[in-house]
């Protein structure tokens, strides 16, 4: 079965060579759409016969950025799986990306064999885990894990463009006490990072987004 896909990048060589790219890594995949906007490509989308099963999209765009593209996509066309691929990595940009829908954030600078990888899992699996390692879509039960009140109310503040400080100062703690919070789900939810963090959070349904 043919995997389609979309990509949406306001750099037109990019996205002439990522087609070339995708073309070649696996004969399964084949690039339906395209666009250099988020606008135009969202016009696109709309008027294809046959949807596309996971669409790239570009996090820096002029115009509409790409969470907002990956929102409205989210709303009009919630069957589509969506990838961030970007050359930012910040933790701001990554969480924008995966609250609003992605389900897996790659850098421009990754090597074929993990785009294809990507592609393939989530695909298949719904997401892509960039920390080496792909979680299978298992409830919070099944994994035994306990959070607090407490916890559970800084993993939803994380999940947003706040900082740790100013996520201390709406929750009238110290700034170490957020680090204890933080340290304890990392721990908890197997993550080295906050994007591992929000990225399993939003897998598990801790948070409502």
């Amino acid at each position: 079965m043919k995997v389609k896909i979309g990509i949406v990048d306001d750099d037109r060589l990019f996205v002439q060579a990522l087609t070339v790219l995708i073309h070649e890594i696996n004969d399964r995949f084949t690039v339906i759409v395209d666009a250099q906007d988020g606008e135009t490509f969202l016009a696109r989308l709309g008027a294809l016969p046959e949807l596309p099963d996971v669409v790239l999209i570009d996090m820096s765009m002029a115009g509409m950025k790409g969470n907002a593209v990956a929102r409205v996509m989210s709303e009009r066309f919630p069957e589509v799986k969506k990838i961030a691929l970007s050359s930012l990595d910040t933790d701001i940009d990554v969480i924008l990306m995966l609250t609003a829908g992605c389900r897996a954030y790659l850098l421009k600078s990754i090597d074929a064999k993990e785009l294809e990888r990507a592609l393939l899992s989530v695909f298949e699996k719904e997401y892509y885990h960039t920390e080496g390692r792909n979680i299978d879509h298992r409830r919070l039960a099944e994994l035994d894990l306990r959070f607090s009140d407490r916890e559970l109310a800084f993993l939803k503040l994380a999940c947003s463009d706040r900082t740790y400080r100013q996520i201390a100062h709406e929750m009238y703690v110290s700034e170490r006490t957020v680090d204890g919070y933080r340290e304890s789900l990392f721990g908890k939810l197997n993550v080295q990072s906050r994007v591992g963090m929000v990225l399993e959070a939003i897998r598990l349904h801790l948070v409502d987004l």
